[in-house]
Parts: structure tokens; C-alpha cells; sequence
């Protein structure tokens, strides 16, 4: 049986990074989320985040935080998992794949492996310069290149790369993203992130901290069932109901850019072979298309 880390319930005080900001009069709960592109955690806990994104909407105001989990591996060692180079990383990422079920290929350690996940954290932050969706977006497509598909995002030219493959529809300015990369601004903002995490004490990815408009937060460090989110959420706001609620599959599917099998199933409470098969059925009946591990919608073009 898995075991979880206790969750913390904190004093209410102010994040270093956002003192002076005023709380959203209108949410009852902020959410901090803290992670890192390279967390392949982060990534294990995708079902979850998106279903509770889904079902609460904008009645929960969300912030990202990059952690810098991987500086570089002269300074990186991590004696709980016996990780001190590259290689070593992979067996934790197949033990992540048999554990939550989420696809993950770990081959990347062995062939093309990440020298540092800072680079990825900046262009996190360059990309929120451009707004919350772009943010996400790109945070979201980080993590399907360097988790399913095998790409470097310590690497400048991949970074670029896969900002230029976000939907159009988000209006990312390909050329303004290429100088935040290097802008003071971003790489400020990032070491801002890293003095939260040393402030707030996260010692591990995923962590979320949610802050309602009063009373205490509290803090959740490590992967969650969603279970345990829904009820952190009761717990803190009461009466805060979700928005909406997943029925289809389909339609649930085509609202998120891609998806992965996993990812559905939880939204659905389905397991993971009834959910291949309805993701299959609707790849035939022309409503979505198939890369690898992802589902996506298909355009329709005129």
C-alpha cells in the first residue's frame, strides 16, 4: 500500500513572492501549486490536477511555483532514491509508470539525459509573461516532450521548439518568447520561485498549497489520490461547490489540448481498459486522433 506524507496545516502569513498583492476577493481558494517540468511526479499527478481544474473552474485561482529540481548533477544527489547520475533515474521513473499508471518513457536517461531542469523552469516563466494559459500550455507540453516523447528541455533550441508547437489560438508571440528567455525578468522571477520553496520549506514535487481568503492553509507535499484534494478543498471552503462534473469522455477529452488514457479514467472513475476502449472507438469514429500516448481533438479544417 502506498503511504502519503501527512498533510501540514499552516498559520496564515504571506508568501514571500507575493507580498503587497491582494487575494482574489471573489475564489475562496488560492492554490500555489509547486513543480518542476523534470518531475516526473509532477507528471504522475496530471489525472488529478486537471480533473479538479475541470470540476471547479474559476472558483479556484491557481498560481505556478518552479522548483529547480535538477541544477545540474555535480551538485544533485538524492540518497533516498540512490540518484547521483543520470542513469539512475530511469528505474524511478518506471517505478512512477507502475505506480500511478501514467505512461512515462525513461529511456531518455540513458540516451539523451537532461543536464539541468532550470533552463525549462526560466522558460516556464517567460512563457507567463504572456499570460496564464500560455503559461500552462507550455508547462503541460514540457511535460508530454520530455516524458513520452523523449526530449531534451534542457536543450535552448527544444525550449523554443516546442513554444512554437503550441496551439495558435493562444496568441504566443513566438519572438517575444525567445528574448523573455533571456530576460532578467523571467530568470528573477524564477529565483523568486526558489526562495518560496526555501521559505515554505517544500522539500519534494508535486507539493500544493491552498490558502483559502481566511483561516489556515494548508500544504500537501508529494503525489495525492484525488480523493484527498476533493476533501483538502471540503475542508478548507465547505460550502464550495464544483462547477460542473465529468460525464463524457469524450467530450471531457476534447477540452484538454491532448490527453492521455490515464488522465480520463480518473476524471471518469473508469478503469484503464474500459477507458482505452472508448478513447479507441472515438480515434474510429473519426471525433479524436492518436500520437503515442496522447488523444487530442481533431481540427477541423475548412
Amino acid at each position: 500500500m502506498q503511504t502519503y506524507p501527512p498533510i501540514a496545516s499552516l498559520e496564515k502569513s504571506p508568501d514571500p513572492q507575493t507580498l503587497g498583492k491582494q487575494s482574489n476577493p471573489v475564489a475562496p481558494i488560492e492554490i500555489t501549486y509547486y513543480t518542476d517540468p523534470l518531475c516526473s511526479w509532477s507528471w504522475a499527478v496530471e489525472p488529478q490536477w486537471r480533473r479538479l481544474r475541470y470540476e471547479f473552474g474559476d472558483r479556484l485561482v491557481l498560481r505556478y511555483s518552479m522548483g529547480g529540481l535538477l541544477r545540474d548533477w555535480q551538485q544533485f544527489s538524492d540518497p533516498l532514491n540512490h540518484i547521483f547520475r543520470p542513469v539512475q533515474m530511469g528505474p524511478v521513473w518506471i517505478q512512477v509508470r507502475h505506480l500511478t499508471g501514467m505512461p512515462i518513457d525513461e529511456k531518455i536517461w540513458v540516451k539523451n539525459p537532461p543536464t539541468s531542469s532550470y533552463p525549462a523552469c526560466i522558460a516556464v516563466k517567460a512563457a507567463s509573461q504572456q499570460g496564464p494559459e500560455v503559461e500552462e500550455s507550455y508547462l503541460r507540453r514540457l511535460r508530454e516532450a520530455v516524458m513520452l516523447e523523449g526530449r531534451n528541455i534542457s536543450q535552448r533550441e527544444v525550449l523554443l521548439e516546442l513554444g512554437a508547437q503550441l496551439n495558435p489560438e493562444l496568441g504566443l508571440d513566438g519572438d517575444r518568447f525567445e528574448r523573455d528567455l533571456d530576460h532578467p525578468d523571467s530568470i528573477e522571477a524564477f529565483r523568486q520561485d526558489l526562495k518560496e520553496m526555501r521559505y515554505r520549506g517544500i522539500a519534494r514535487y508535486p507539493s500544493i498549497m491552498l490558502r483559502p481568503n481566511s483561516g489556515r492553509s494548508l500544504l500537501m507535499m508529494g503525489y495525492r489520490p484525488y480523493s484527498v484534494l476533493r476533501d483538502a478543498i471540503t475542508q478548507l471552503a465547505p460550502d464550495l461547490e464544483p462547477l460542473r462534473s465529468v460525464t463524457d469522455a469524450i467530450a471531457y477529452a476534447t477540452h484538454w489540448e491532448t490527453i492521455t488514457v490515464p488522465e480520463v479514467a480518473v476524471a471518469l472513475n473508469l478503469n484503464i481498459e474500459a477507458t482505452t476502449i472508448l478513447l479507441d472507438e472515438a480515434v474510429n469514429r473519426g471525433q479524436l486522433e492518436k500520437a503515442g500516448f496522447l488523444y487530442r481533438k481533431i481540427e477541423r479544417r475548412a
